[in-house]
């Protein structure tokens, strides 16, 4: 690989902050708010998560692309990353099941990367601002791309699970399963799907803006609110459903921006973090076992703890062990349950899979 070829590159901040380095893949510019992922491992699977729609990701660990790419660990169709930020950028792989390298996957999606870049330099800079919109480009004008930045509207405010979402209902799994679930989609990854219909579940997916009346009529012993990209405020419909499906005592179990949707049906606060929770190796207590849990995260809002601390209805269940933020809750006398991460990926390996089982179990004392 020639890697003189490639182009110098930039990382403009919103604050006019520079970083120079040398792009991957495909030539042009690239929009987004920028963040960093500590994960070691799972590049793919980050790069293809939903959650990470409308960001630009910076990696902090030092080599990305080293063991290149496989179908079978992508969680949704195409990488959902605006761009990537790296140190050092592995053309070659290795690893006996990888089908392609990194470089080609990007060219194909057409990603724009850049890597060469100070990433302990950038992550300092932005843990200290916090996160900030930002450009990525092979372009020399600053001036204009400064220009163009400021029209990129910020997180905070901005619906970004219909971007994601399926367009049409659709099914996942045996049909003569035991349980049917309806999972609403705001972003859903592949492998919660899988883990949902390895416990004998058949799952009709729905379009993030769905009624319960819809959603009912598959006639589904349990329901389920998804992990997704952007501020959980504005998705009213999504809180809405939340509402109906309580109302009704129905079990319900949300994740991430599903356990946000949550949280604002019952009138319980979010906010946009400083920086967020990215990464897989974020240790978190669940309060009713005393267990720690080394858990994947990926969020940039959360609910807020006092108000489920001061709230009648809920009782906390997870907290974050770095900054005591939220990490779980549940409703007293209602059958729902929601964490602030993914335990479907499975960083402890295994720490955190019972909570699928804690779904199911919801389903059947339902069913009796």
């Amino acid at each position: 690989m020639n890697y003189t070829k490639y182009k110098k590159a930039i990382l403009l901040l919103a604050d006019g902050t520079v970083f120079e380095g040398k792009s991957i893949g495909k030539d042009g510019t690239s929009f987004g708010e920028i963040c960093f992922n500590t994960a070691m491992t799972g590049y793919q699977e980050v790069f293809t998560d939903p959650s990470y729609f409308g960001q630009i990701m910076l990696s902090t660990n030092a080599h990305i692309g080293n063991y290149g790419v496989n179908e079978n660990e992508i969680e949704s169709d195409t990488i959902k990353i605006s761009g990537l930020v790296c140190k050092n950028f592995s053309f070659n792989y290795s690893r006996y099941n990888s089908q392609d390298s990194l470089e080609n996957y990007f060219e194909k999606q057409q990603l724009i990367a850049i890597s060469d870049i100070d990433t302990r330099a950038v992550v300092r800079y932005i843990r200290d601002k916090g996160a900030m919109n930002a450009v990525i480009s092979t372009e020399t004008d600053i001036e204009n791309l400064k220009e163009q930045l400021k029209l990129t509207p910020k997180m905070k405010g901005l619906e970004l699970a219909s971007e994601v979402s399926t367009k049409e209902p659709y099914f996942y799994g045996d049909p003569n399963s035991k349980y049917k679930i309806s999972a609403l989609d705001l972003g859903i990854k592949k492998n919660i799907l899988k883990n949902l219909a390895k416990r004998e579940c058949y799952i009709k997916v729905f379009p993030f803006n769905t009624s319960f009346r819809e959603m009912n009529d598959f006639n589904p012993d349990g329901f389920f609110l998804s992990n997704g990209p952007g501020d959980p405020e504005p998705l009213k419909k999504a809180q809405d459903l939340a509402k109906e499906i309580i109302k009704r005592d129905l079990p319900l179990f949300g994740i991430c921006l599903g356990h946000q949707i949550i949280a604002l049906a019952n009138g319980i606060t979010t906010y946009k973090m400083h920086n967020g929770h990215r990464g897989i190796n974020h240790p978190v207590k669940n309060l009713i076992t005393g267990k720690g849990e080394i858990t994947s995260q990926n969020h940039g809002f959360v609910v807020k703890k006092e108000d489920v601390e001061n709230h009648p209805d809920f009782e906390v269940t997870h907290i974050h062990l770095n900054d005591q933020t939220l990490a779980g809750m549940k409703m007293i006398n209602k059958n729902c349950f929601s964490v602030q991460y993914h335990p479907e990926a499975s960083p402890g390996p295994h720490d955190s899979s019972y909570l699928f089982d804690q779904f199911i179990e919801n389903i059947k004392k339902s069913k009796k």
